[in-house]
């Protein structure tokens, strides 16, 4: 067995699992497998994600690009895990590896805010797409499905990724569904269960998709909805029963808890799911690409307070930039996808640059996996192209909207996507400027602790799927 083969089966398996607590009984009442202001609803599983092994370092001599809008040449100091500070000649102590980075830059570890891996595997075989768990395709509303129940750790994409300078990965569901499940954020480090991956704490979100994909995912088959106006008609009638389902939980529940009713209400999973949302709980990802869609979805969710996070694609935001910027939603789109279906043939390269230009929230998302390796030359091209439209477009500002911008969205930005003190140690070490085409992750941190080493093969993590069988006549 080879070391890097080692080294990736300690990393996967070096995770204890933690057991949830039970929920306490009330007024004598058995209230462990019932909804309450005590016992919460059904959440995401403990993460058993472990840092991977760890050392206090001092990088030094680095061009840094924040995150936070700043570029300065300068040091940074990780202890165990955080950023302890950040400036010019921080002092070289005796007990600290020194990591000189001269010449070379550093910035936060890539935020990418859509992915599918995991369960959208490449190379496909013929048929193996409509096989594939990327949506329950059953129901225009499968908001009780959670994606993290269906991906595959061993992925090569994740490993793809992280030497592309990835730190953090949101996996979603397709856009087949009108409520497509829950999201989940894990880290891109090898594993044999996702609960390894899963970042502590991250917040889930809620997958919604508008236009010709839910259409066309039921419509075609004479089934509800195969309209734009029938969508929204299936959105409201969703929430409306969502909200009634609420209300008479909380009535049945007094009445359990009262001893009036000796049976406890009964949890609906799809109406959870959909509760938490109009709660503020579980922010919206909705897939949707043309600017008048993007605007009805969101005046039509903010009737029941639902938070749109981000439109993801979002090919036409340039056009409705000032009302995105408004209302607090992010665009998370390409540079350069154009004219692959009819609700992208109006996108444009300067798109996320005008974005921000109206002071707006943008973000370079992959998508597929071809693209998550690549995501700083996205953004690259992204601020060319607005560069090239007159606008200011330096790098430290495009580096935030592969680090900082997503962070914040899924609920992170406290603890990722920039570099201050207090910061989780997700850092990247650049052969140079990050937005060169020329440029490659040579060393990329998680929690301050080397996950990848361009020049290392013992941390170049490799997939399961990748090893391969041995020959007659070799040892594994």
């Amino acid at each position: 067995m080879t070391a890097n083969r080692v080294r990736s089966l300690v990393f996967a398996l070096c995770a204890a699992a933690l057991l949830a607590v039970p929920a306490t009984a009330k007024k004598g009442k058995d209230t462990s497998a019932i909804r309450t202001p005590d016992t919460g609803t059904i959440n995401a599983p403990q993460s058993e994600y472990r840092p991977l092994p760890r050392r206090d370092t001092l990088f030094i001599n680095a061009t840094i690009l924040d995150g936070a809008g700043n570029r300065f040449t300068g040091d940074i100091l990780v202890r165990d895990g955080f950023i302890t500070a950040v400036g010019p000649n921080l002092p070289r102590e005796a007990d600290i590896t020194i990591i000189d980075a001269s010449g070379r830059w550093i910035t936060p570890g890539i935020v990418d805010i859509h992915t599918h891996y995991g369960t959208f595997l490449l190379p496909l075989s013929a048929g193996e797409y409509e096989v594939s768990d990327i949506t329950e395709n059953s129901d225009p509303n499968v908001a009780e499905t959670w994606i993290e129940h269906a991906v595959h750790p061993t992925d090569p994409a994740f490993s793809r990724a992280l030497a592309g300078g990835v730190t953090t990965v949101q996996i979603l569901p397709g856009s087949g569904a009108l409520f497509g499940g829950r999201s989940v954020v894990v880290r891109p480090v090898p594993a044999v269960t996702l609960a390894q991956m899963r970042f502590p704490d991250a917040p889930q979100g809620l997958k919604m998709a508008c236009g010709s994909n839910p259409a066309n995912s039921f419509g075609g088959r004479g089934r509800f909805p195969n309209s734009r106006q029938g969508e929204i008609a299936g959105v409201r009638r969703a929430f409306l029963d969502a909200r009634a389902y609420q209300m008479e939980y909380q009535d049945d529940l007094q009445e359990y808890l009262s001893g009036k009713d000796g049976d406890p209400p009964r949890l609906d999973l799809q109406k959870e799911t959909l509760v938490k949302a109009m709660q503020g709980e579980l922010p919206v990802h909705l897939h949707c690409y043309r600017a008048e869609d993007i605007a009805t979805w969101i005046n039509v969710l903010d009737e029941f307070g639902v938070k749109i996070a981000a439109v993801h694609h979002a090919t036409e935001a340039y056009k409705i930039a000032p009302l995105l910027a408004e209302r607090g939603v992010c665009a998370a789109v390409w540079p350069d996808w154009w004219g692959f279906k009819r609700e992208a043939e109006d996108a444009i390269p300067e798109n996320a640059a005008f974005v921000e230009a109206a002071k707006g929230c943008a973000i370079m998302h992959s998508d597929i996996p071809l693209l998550g390796s690549l995501l700083n030359i996205e953004a690259a091209k992204a601020a060319a192209a607005g560069r090239r439209a007159g606008l200011d477009i330096p790098p430290e500002t495009a580096i935030r909207w592969i680090t900082s911008n997503p962070a914040q969205t899924l609920g992170l930005g406290e603890r990722t996507g920039m570099i201050k003190k207090d910061m989780l140690a997700d850092l990247v070490i650049w052969s140079g400027n990050p937005f060169s085409i020329y440029t490659k992750a040579d060393q990329v941190f998680i929690d301050g602790a080397l996950a990848f080493d361009r020049s290392n093969p013992a941390y170049q993590p490799q997939s399961d799927f990748e090893l391969g069988r041995p020959q007659k006549g070799q040892l594994p």
